[in-house]
């Protein structure tokens, strides 16, 4: 991972900023970093997979593994017992573009403050409503946008690079229903760190949708629930 300094390692940092973010005890970071410089433990490697969900919603699923071949065959196995199909490598990719995510919580400011500060930094875009704001930027510019804006509004909620749909697959009850299945078993495997898709719904599904305990409670970590609506949210999981 190169320099054991965060602050001199932007890759690094962002990955840092991650794990605080899920609320990852201080003392497993460390131990983390320490372990990826002196080389101890097993040699892990960052693989994405994409395939195709229920009524073709597009799915990309990144995975941290020390067995390639264990994590394809489950990623793989998992896909055809829910309906869906795992594809070749950019065969989802192109409905997607990778972009830098910046979260901050309401209170940091209003709609104009964020926005002006986000045009400053450099930023592309930005959504705020009333539980927070995101900020979007280029891959390229996350660690210089961040250092900018973490100078003006203070430190972000979160920080990550993240697949954006740039392409969208419109579902309904039964498709969202079929969806969930699909990415909680994904989710379920270990060595699975996220699953990301181009979903989209109508308000009236949501509501349909949400009403189901099982599922709300299952979206109370972050799967469905959009700070600005539940519509759009990019991730499940």
């Amino acid at each position: 991972m190169g320099d054991p300094d965060p602050d001199k390692n932007p890759r690094l940092r962002l990955a840092v900023k991650e794990a605080k973010s899920q609320s990852m005890p201080k003392d497993n970071i460390e131990r983390a970093i320490r372990k990826s410089v002196t080389g101890e433990g097993e040699e892990y490697e960052e693989i994405r997979y994409e395939g195709y969900g229920p009524s073709g919603v597009a799915v990309i699923v990144e995975a941290l593994t020390d067995n390639r071949n264990r994590t394809a065959s489950r990623v793989r196995s998992t896909f055809s017992r829910n309906g869906g199909n795992l594809g070749e490598t950019g065969s989802v990719g192109f409905m997607f573009e990778r972009t830098g995510e910046v979260a901050y919580p309401a209170e940091v400011g209003d709609a104009d403050t964020v926005m002006m500060a986000a045009i400053q930094a450099g930023a592309e875009d930005v959504e705020s409503g009333k539980d927070g704001h995101i900020i979007w930027c280029a891959d390229t510019d996350l660690n210089d946008v961040l250092n900018k804006l973490e100078s003006e509004l203070g430190e972000s909620q979160s920080t990550r690079l993240i697949w954006k749909p740039t392409i969208r697959t419109e579902l309904d009850l039964d498709g969202m229903q079929k969806l969930i299945k699909l990415v909680g078993a994904l989710e379920d495997d270990d060595d699975v760190q996220r699953v990301t898709t181009n979903f989209e719904a109508s308000d009236e599904v949501m509501a349909q949708l949400l009403k189901d305990p099982c599922v709300t409670v299952w979206c109370s970590a972050e799967a469905l629930i959009w700070p600005f609506g539940p519509v759009r949210w990019p991730y499940i999981g």
